[in-house]
């Protein structure tokens, strides 16, 4: 499952200590750590629209509290908003914003501590995330665990650029989009993404509201074979391509889909409706329209997702080659770190690019392994810079294997991006420490990057949490 959204490799060779995460969501344990000022609670009101609050969440996804707040308080959902959204099976701190909302009206939520804390003048954004501080315990691992996790660690300090018997180094890891960024059961996002950035919308649809998954439930599965077969699946398998000859009797796959699976139905209803030929050529509008049925956010998470399976596997093609994460070669793109980060993130700032030339390439080692600055890799789009060099090399060619160039993302609507670089490294402080027989990781990590990329080099094992 990893292989197919790009990640290859383990920075360690060192055995894993097996273990299961989030067998209670107080296993897992994430508080925001925050870039973003308030004033006080008495602030003036029309200066100051936005009620902040900090929830603490116990197996709340952070969509459906956000649904759950904005019916209690009898508003529109768009009156809430949120940094950074969180794993349901955990315990989750954030902040939130309530747009006209007075402290006294706040409802009781069960399994939610709601704290007023400020007044804003602005709603919360994706950009106001620093990172997240993380406190995640392994349940169920090897008996020889605390062996096994000292060994891990001295490879990530290695791969961090740092003595492996120093004690107060960070450890490091590639910077690889998660599991959860593709779908943890059914990592199906960034093909679909895939699709619509070669021009193949049809494929897209069929993607989506097909495919089934071995992981998926077997009333699913057979909704999905239903709509695999309406699109004219040529081969089985999970490459498997719809080559248009199918039945097209979209009312028959509406019947067979489960309706839990809203958006997939909503995509084949526009379908139905239009009475569409699945011979119609996979670049008609027709198909686009159809997929641009569901919510604008999955939509640029198609794409989103596209961009992230090409990013891992530029990582994974450099890790295979032995380049190195924690400096930069001549040809790479650097990026200096985010200096208004709060401690103790090792952050970068993208927006801050420097192309390393043969001539740079010592002080820019420099600058790197004083956190000053991080090697990128791209996340493609129109107006991306591409390294030069070995990382350029790699780069064209992962593109060049997916049938993608950097234009092919000029698209419409919510499909287009003008992509941008990100950090290739992640470092962390890390303390394990045992609770009950079980190790406990606490680190933090900045905004984008994932918790499982760390805790995998741990565990080993399946990238599916069972228990979720």
């Amino acid at each position: 499952m990893e292989r197919a959204v790009g990640i290859d490799h383990y920075v360690s060779a060192a055995d894993g200590i097996g273990g299961t995460l989030r067998e209670r969501p107080e296993d897992f344990r994430v508080r925001e750590l925050e870039a973003f000022e308030s004033a006080s609670l008495d602030a003036e009101r029309g200066s100051y629209p936005e009620l902040v609050v900090r929830a603490t969440l116990r197996n709340w996804d952070t969509n459906d509290f956000a649904r759950r707040i904005s019916d209690a308080l009898e508003m529109s959902r768009e009156r809430v908003s949120w940094a950074g959204t969180k794993d349901k099976r955990a315990v989750t701190t954030q902040l939130f914003t309530l747009r006209d909302v007075d402290p006294a009206a706040l409802p009781d939520v069960r399994g939610a501590d709601v704290e007023p804390v400020g007044r804003a003048g602005r709603a919360l954004s994706f950009g106001d995330l620093a990172g997240n501080a993380f406190e995640i315990r392994v349940a169920d691992a090897v008996a020889d665990a605390d062996d096994r996790i000292a060994a891990v660690v001295r490879d990530l300090r290695a791969f961090a650029g740092a003595d492996p018997a120093d004690a107060d180094a960070p450890v490091a890891v590639p910077n690889y989009f998660g599991q959860q960024r593709f779908g943890s059961r059914r990592p199906v996002t960034h093909r679909v993404g895939l699709a619509v950035v070669r021009g193949d919308v049809r494929e897209a649809v069929r993607l989506y509201a097909g495919n089934p998954s071995p992981a998926e439930p077997r009333d699913t599965r057979e909704g999905r074979d239903r709509v695999d077969e309406a699109f004219g699946v040529a081969d089985e398998g999970s490459e498997a391509v719809a080559d248009g000859t199918g039945d097209g009797d979209w009312a028959a796959c509406l019947d067979a889909l489960p309706r839990k699976l809203r958006f997939e139905r909503a995509m084949l209803s526009r379908l139905a409706e239009r009475d569409i030929d699945p011979a119609t050529p996979p670049d008609d509008e027709v198909w686009r329209r159809a997929l641009e049925t569901a919510p604008s956010n999955l939509q640029r998470l198609f794409v989103n997702a596209a961009q992230s399976a090409l990013f891992n596997r530029i990582l994974s093609e450099r890790l295979r080659r032995e380049i190195p994460f924690d400096r930069p070669v001549a040809g790479d793109v650097a990026c200096f770190a985010d200096r208004d980060a709060p401690e103790p993130l090792y952050a970068p700032d993208p927006g801050r690019e420097q192309r390393v030339t043969d001539e740079r390439v010592p002080v820019m080692t420099r600058h790197c392994a004083r956190g000053r600055a991080f090697v990128t890799a791209p996340l493609v789009g129109t107006e991306t810079t591409l390294a030069d060099g070995d990382p350029g090399e790699i780069e064209r060619a992962v593109l060049a294997d997916a049938g993608i160039e950097p234009a092919d993302f000029e698209l419409p609507g919510e499909f287009g991006s003008k992509g941008t670089r990100r950090a290739i490294l992640v470092r962390t402080d890390l303390e394990v420490r045992g609770s009950n027989g079980d190790p406990v990781f606490s680190f933090a990590l900045p905004s984008g990057s994932y918790a499982t990329v760390l805790l995998r080099e741990f565990t080993k094992r399946d990238p599916v949490d069972r228990r979720q």
